[in-house]
């Protein structure tokens, strides 16, 4: 069963997230839902989901169908982006290639290949309790900090400034791997471009 401290995190991990894909949105071009491209790949955040203590989520670029042909060339090009980010930090917990078939309207089938990652964080390492201190003594010494939020769930300032370290981190910690992302997938598209 679900903590108010997993609760609340998920709810504020979810907040970090969001602004992430309204960020890259800004950045690069929005699609629909939770998606952006850049350089002719298309990027999804998901939605965080509270798991044991964790909280969890994907990052996800498609392979770029038209540059490249063939099931040994996708599986190529997924196996040196899976190459690449394992070396990285920080790590994946999984790097997945999925494959998903779409038919919005019942009458054509487009099969898309992607980079699926996984990424877990526990619950304590989402917030940084020297970061907090310092956050809330300023605030205690008459600072305003709007970044701030004010929750009915947190009943203390110092509650509400480890919920904004939360949602801070979050997003990011999701910006560094989605540049990771953007940067495997850059490397590969141009080592194929040779």
């Amino acid at each position: 069963m679900p903590t108010l401290k997993g609760l609340l995190f998920n709810q504020f991990a979810a907040e970090g997230l969001t602004s992430l894909v309204e960020e890259m949105q800004s950045k690069y071009t929005t699609k629909k839902g939770r998606r952006f491209n850049h350089n002719n790949v298309t990027y999804e955040v998901s939605r965080p989901l509270l798991n044991d203590g964790t909280i969890e989520y994907e990052i996800s670029s498609k392979i770029p169908e038209d540059e490249i042909k063939g099931p040994k060339e996708m599986q190529a090009y997924f196996q040196q982006i899976k190459k690449i980010l394992a070396k990285g930090k920080p790590k994946p917990e999984s790097i997945e290639m999925e494959n998903i078939i779409w038919d919005s309207k019942k009458e054509t089938e487009k099969k898309r290949d992607y980079v699926k990652l996984l990424y877990k964080l526990p619950l304590d390492d989402l917030f940084d309790d020297k970061a907090v201190a310092k956050r809330y003594e300023s605030i205690r010494a008459g600072k305003e900090d709007a970044d701030v939020p004010h929750s009915a769930g947190a009943f203390t300032t110092a509650g509400n400034v480890v919920l904004a370290d939360v949602r801070d981190t979050m997003q990011n910690f999701g910006r560094d791997n989605v540049n990771n992302l953007i940067e495997a997938n850059q490397k590969v598209k141009a080592a194929l471009k040779g």
